[in-house]
């Protein structure tokens, strides 16, 4: 049985998986936060309702009330809105686990950026997790978050230090990849440790005939707005591991610096039009200079590649450096693939650098991107793409053979 199929296909499930989730997720924040802003005052006044909206939907018209606390009963079938967060971050932290735990050697420890050994590198990972939760949440409940502007700019200070350090520890791809996690974790620990806890109360309130404290309602909604403008940079960080001149940059930390802003002008767009109707359009201006910005430091010399030197291989990559018919694959992979796999690609469209920053022209780096090459171009036909594929049956057969020997 080939494991490593198993666990390619195993990781596509729980990405899938994550995907989903996170959609959902998503979805019904954005819906709620445009609810919300969006609310006018009830034609018809009723005791205890803050403001109404009409939406038309799928042929269906909708009329949705919110109340300044609750309603004086509270109906049975009151629908909760808690696992789809809670599905998108076990989901994540299982493909953390799947990709950068499981493949450290690979994915999460770069020794040109700091080595240590893939032990530490995990207990750092898992540490930084907690960390980011309990010192955004104390930060919060503390005086200083009493001042909405003052917290917001101060959780900004925090993520940029954190971009710091996780691209001083960890390589480009898995810190701009943690960064997301970090960002993530904060937001569903948000739902699961605040925002729940405290509708639990308001119900329990209700269902004993008491009057519900209000503050439970406003701490809630001050930390789904946080979940709000932090959303967007997440998706930038989930989906840069597959762009090196995001993750590889030397200044990647400061590019993520910047998309955390481009979050918030954005966002700031969207939330303005459903509160007042106002299109803020200097918004989009500002975003496109960040993300100018961006452009500009990610064509700066990148990290963590130093295409000078051939790659340092690892315990793993010396097994497969070392199986029977390595020097054929070898010249193979050299022969079809180092025309894009470079560090400055032939091919026009391939881009500045190699291709989600895997290398192939030397034997050494074809054997630390053994299972790439494996999947890629052996037990698929990925690779090589298009017009430039002359891997011929007997090829993809050789490389196969090749990585079974030595797995």
């Amino acid at each position: 049985m080939d494991m490593t199929l198993i666990e390619t296909w195993a990781e596509f499930a729980v990405r899938w998986l994550h995907v989903v989730t996170g959609i959902a997720w998503i979805g019904s924040s954005f819906y709620f936060i445009a609810l919300d802003l969006g609310l006018r005052p009830p034609l018809e006044p009723r005791e205890g309702v803050k403001g109404e909206e009409w939406q038309v939907h799928g042929g269906g018209f909708y009329h949705i009330q919110k109340y300044l606390v609750a309603p004086e009963r509270m109906p049975e079938d009151l629908v909760w809105f808690k696992w789809e967060s809670y599905a998108t971050w076990l989901s994540g932290f299982a493909l953390l686990v799947l990709v950068y735990y499981l493949g450290a050697d690979i994915f999460l420890i770069d020794p040109n950026v700091l080595d240590i050994p893939v032990w530490a590198g995990v207990l750092i990972s898992l540490g930084s997790l907690a960390f980011g939760w309990i010192a955004y949440d104390q930060i919060c409940k503390s005086k200083f978050g009493d001042d909405h502007a003052k917290l917001m700019i101060g959780l900004y200070a925090i993520l940029v230090v954190i971009a710091f350090f996780y691209t001083h520890v960890f390589s480009g791809r898995a810190a701009m990849l943690h960064l997301g996690a970090f960002t993530a974790t904060i937001m569903s620990a948000n739902v699961f440790f605040i925002i729940m806890p405290n509708q639990r109360i308001t119900v329990a309130d209700l269902k004993a005939g008491r009057t519900p404290d209000p503050k439970y309602g406003i701490i809630a909604k001050q930390r789904s707005t946080h979940n709000n403008y932090l959303t967007l940079p997440v998706l930038f960080m989930m989906l840069s591991n597959h762009y090196p001149l995001a993750f590889a940059s030397e200044w990647n930390w400061l590019i993520a610096a910047l998309v955390f802003l481009m979050g918030v002008t954005i966002r700031h767009f969207f939330n303005t039009m459903h509160a007042t109707k106002k299109l803020l359009w200097w918004t989009w201006g500002l975003t496109l200079l960040l993300f100018l910005a961006v452009m500009g430091l990610s064509l700066a010399p990148v990290q963590n590649m130093d295409w000078e030197e051939d790659a340092a291989l690892t315990p793993r990559a010396e097994r497969f450096a070392a199986a029977a018919g390595f020097e054929d694959v070898a010249d193979l992979v050299i022969n079809n693939c180092s025309m894009c796999h470079a560090p400055e690609p032939g091919v026009p469209g391939a881009g500045p650098v190699a291709p989600k920053g895997v290398r192939l022209d030397t034997p050494n780096w074809v054997a630390a991107h053994a299972r790439d090459v494996y999947l890629q171009a052996g037990v698929t036909h990925a690779m090589p793409p298009g017009a430039y594929n002359y891997m011929t049956a007997e090829d993809r057969a050789m490389i196969v053979a090749w990585y079974r020997a030595a797995d």
